[in-house]
């Protein structure tokens, strides 16, 4: 019945205007899927990575800076809808300060960088069919944005949504769209071939790419790392970040035992029985930002050698076909991800960033966090934090977890420059002027409260 359901699924992507590069990618997923491939990475079969290149140390001359951001696109990651957050649109068109939400902010850094460096540096998004059009009409205000004939976007690819139980293409009459899902951001190499926007950068003259997810303000344009990577040589590098006792769920590099070639491992290529030493900070001191960075006629010729098929790690995803109803039908959603390319290219590398780098917003917590006073924001759109270390937030999930609920009850951030931690236990809502200070827990009342404007908070 597998082949069977082969067919069916690449006649189904044929017939949707799926591109030939995402449906050979798809084969060989489902190929793998068959012979009972996990995608799980063994404990005992990677050493950790412990001493990868520091920024810190890196000494680029401002010649070297300039020549490679000139050489530079920036590509951000931009098909989430942030439908955990209760967004039914694209997760940049979230205000994040100032009135202003992610992609005024990518924007400004990138108009900055160009202005610094007198370089073209153009700004190219990865949308899903659910985000292009809602975020080409916004960065329609940004006229000066476009570069030469290049696109501001193209479009992630779709895939079919595969039953468990055969491994056929999903039918779900009730909702047709539901039968189709993201491959992955592993679909970004697939789609920038599909699409045609590869060629055209090259043609154009673009030699480097740094791509980084749209909710990551963190991943401005950097010149240095620019440098240091054209320097390097390597045809593909990561940013990764030192890890502390909270960062438990980022995956991160290592070293495999047979072949000494550098690995991504995420939390769904672990064992269960093995979560303790994927989440040990002490044994794997790096996680994986999802920063990165790849000469892009490298990838270009890499994708011609192997038809372009890179050959990418499967990560399988067990759902249902309908998310938000458990009962409907068992699916598999077979996924990539980008970062696992570091293992397809010889000579790739990686980069130890400051923390500065990565300011994701998954969660209410961290949305909180960018819009307190701990960050200010600068003229070219940068959020720099104002203390050494960031208070810890845990806003109760009941009350907080959307974005709705969370503005409704915290209009205006209280000032966190001075806390270390902040729990939010119950229904809370916040006046103005609020202030944290030190450790503080607000415990669960039993039933809906107000802090009043100006009052001062103290663990």
């Amino acid at each position: 019945m597998s082949e069977a359901g082969l067919q069916a699924a690449r006649q189904k992507m044929i017939d949707a205007g799926v591109s030939t590069p995402a449906i050979e990618v798809f084969t060989r997923f489902y190929h793998l899927l068959e012979s009972g491939e996990t995608g799980v990475i063994r404990e005992d079969t990677i050493e950790p990575l412990l001493d990868p290149p520091m920024l810190a140390d890196v000494d680029i001359t401002d010649a070297e800076a300039r020549e490679a951001i000139g050489k530079t696109v920036i590509i951000k990651l931009n098909g989430g809808l942030g439908t955990s957050m209760g967004l039914d649109k694209a997760k940049t068109l979230l205000p994040v300060r100032d009135g202003m939400n992610f992609l005024d902010l990518i924007v400004q850094q990138v108009l900055a960088a160009r202005e610094r460096y007198d370089a073209r540096l153009p700004l190219l998004l990865m949308n899903s069919f659910r985000t292009d059009e809602d975020t080409l009409a916004h960065l329609a205000r940004y006229p000066e944005l476009p570069v030469e004939d290049l696109p501001l976007s193209f479009v992630q690819n779709q895939e079919p949504k595969l039953r468990a139980d055969d491994l056929t293409p999903v039918e779900w009459p009730a909702d047709p769209s539901l039968e189709w899902c993201p491959p992955g951001h592993g679909d970004l190499y697939p789609a920038l071939e599909g699409s045609g926007v590869l060629d055209a950068l090259l043609e154009a003259g673009f030699r480097y790419a740094c791509v980084s997810n749209g909710d990551n303000l963190g991943a401005a344009p950097n010149a240095t790392i620019a440098g240091w990577f054209a320097r390097s040589g390597a045809p593909y590098a990561a940013e990764l970040c030192r890890r502390t006792v909270n960062d438990k769920k980022g995956g991160h590099l290592a070293i495999r035992k047979a072949d000494g070639q550098l690995i991504l491992r995420d939390t769904a290529q672990t064992a269960p029985e093995e979560m303790d030493y994927f989440t040990d900070e002490h044994r794997h001191p790096f996680f994986h930002t999802n920063n990165l960075w790849f000469d892009l006629q490298n990838l270009r010729d890499t994708l011609v050698e192997r038809n372009s098929v890179l050959g990418l790690p499967l990560i399988r995803n067990e759902k249902t076909v309908d998310p938000t109803d458990s009962s409907s039908t068992p699916v598999i959603q077979v996924e990539s991800a980008m970062g696992a390319a570091i293992e397809v290219f010889e000579g790739a590398t990686a980069i130890c960033v400051g923390r500065d780098r990565f300011l994701p917003v998954k969660t209410t917590n961290e949305l909180l966090l960018l819009r307190s006073d701990v960050y200010n924001l600068t003229d070219e759109g940068k959020l720099v934090a104002c203390t050494d270390t960031s208070p810890e937030i845990s806003l109760d999930s009941r009350y907080y977890k959307t974005v709705q609920k969370f503005a409704e009850r915290i209009p205006q951030a209280p000032s966190l420059r001075k806390a270390t931690s902040f729990r939010v236990e119950g229904d809370y809502t916040f006046g103005t002027g609020v202030v944290v200070k030190g450790d503080v827990t607000l415990p669960d009342a039993g039933e809906a409260s107000t802090v009043e404007d100006g009052t001062r908070l103290e663990g």
